[in-house]
């Protein structure tokens, strides 16, 4: 297939570009390369899938120097005239969409970021969709949309209409544009509510590179809630595997859905939403415990309370998407903390 990934210098992005062009895939990856967090970063995962930062014009597809089957183009997703023109020239048999303005904390301080890169952007990506033909669409998620929901496991049957913070509510309305969309115009889209994705190449704002870059550097580590909190931490081979599948069998009609009882998850439309997860949260103390095991070093930890938007626990209901794809994580907090370690300390030199 020819698929569009969009933010392809992302942690997630790359790491399915890579993976989609190693399975023979043609692959189209855009990213405008903001600085939210380090762009170096970003040049560098670029240059794994044979994209060299140093020739990226705006809006002009560069071709890798490793992979004949991919192209990059440095674009916004807000840009409505350029994105509709690269999908009249592309003719894209599938979309993946995981551009975003991503970061909980950040939305509070930067709520217009995410309405233009979250909302607008994917209002683009749906009318590209459209215009062109695409019938499959896949997009990032996340649960944060479970808000002040404690029933946990979060189950994609549960209702979210509680969010408590802006992201949160940007990747809410995601998933009712692209409802719409699939019942006016028959477009497949599956939402996957990612579940604290960790890994080789991670970004620098989440807790795994912010604990070892403190670590390493004998800085305290900031541990909210006084350490009383657990997250569905995820490693990325296993997040990859699930976003592969769902790509190459998009979603479908529902013949059982109910509209006098309307579960959230399916609908009569082409329509689905899963959860993507290790359906093993981990207690934060665990999981630091486990980074100074590998980093060989103890940490200072300043304890200190909730933050607001924030949530105490995550934990993953995948069932639906391991009866659906046979989808089974295999990789342990301990194999993917390892392989984390040893990527950070050869990256940064440490």
């Amino acid at each position: 297939m020819k698929i569009l990934v969009t933010g392809s210098a992302g942690f997630i992005g790359y790491h399915l570009a890579k993976k989609l062009l190693e399975l023979g895939h043609e692959v189209v990856g855009i990213d405008n390369l903001n600085d939210y967090y380090d762009v170096s970063l970003k040049h560098a995962r670029l240059a794994q899938l044979g994209i060299d930062p140093d020739i990226i014009e705006e809006n002009t597809p560069l071709t890798s120097n490793l992979f004949e089957a991919h192209r990059f183009v440095k674009l916004n997703l807000e840009n409505k005239e350029e994105m509709a023109k690269l999908f009249e020239k592309e003719s894209f048999d599938a979309v993946c969409n995981l551009a975003a303005q991503a970061g909980v904390r950040y939305s509070l301080e930067n709520p217009h970021s995410y309405v233009s890169s979250n909302v607008v952007g994917f209002l683009n990506i749906l009318e590209g969709c459209r215009n062109s033909g695409v019938k499959n669409l896949a997009y990032a998620s996340s649960s944060s949309v479970y808000g002040l929901n404690q029933a946990q496991p979060f189950s994609t049957s549960h209702h979210t209409d509680h969010p408590v913070s802006l992201y949160a509510a940007t990747k809410k309305a995601n998933e009712m544009m692209a409802h719409s969309y699939a019942h006016l115009y028959g477009i497949q889209t599956t939402g996957l509510r990612f579940f604290t994705v960790y890994g080789p190449w991670g970004r620098p704002d989440m807790a795994p590179m912010l604990f070892a870059d403190a670590i390493t550097h004998d800085r305290p580590i900031k541990v909210f809630n006084h350490g009383k909190m657990s997250r569905d931490f995820t490693y990325i081979d296993d997040i990859i595997e699930g976003v592969v599948q769902v790509l190459l069998h998009p979603a479908k009609t529902d013949p059982n859905w109910d509209p006098a009882v309307p579960l959230p998850q399916s609908s009569s439309a082409p329509y689905r939403l899963y959860n993507i997860g290790n359906s093993k949260p981990v207690a934060l103390m665990e999981f630091i415990e486990t980074m100074e095991k590998h980093l060989g070093k103890k940490a200072e930890k300043n304890f200190l309370p909730m933050q607001d938007g924030d949530v105490v626990s995550t934990y993953a209901d995948t069932q639906p998407l391991e009866k659906t794809f046979n989808y089974t994580p295999s990789t342990s907090l301990n194999e993917g903390l390892e392989a984390f370690v040893t990527w950070y300390k050869a990256y940064y030199r440490t």
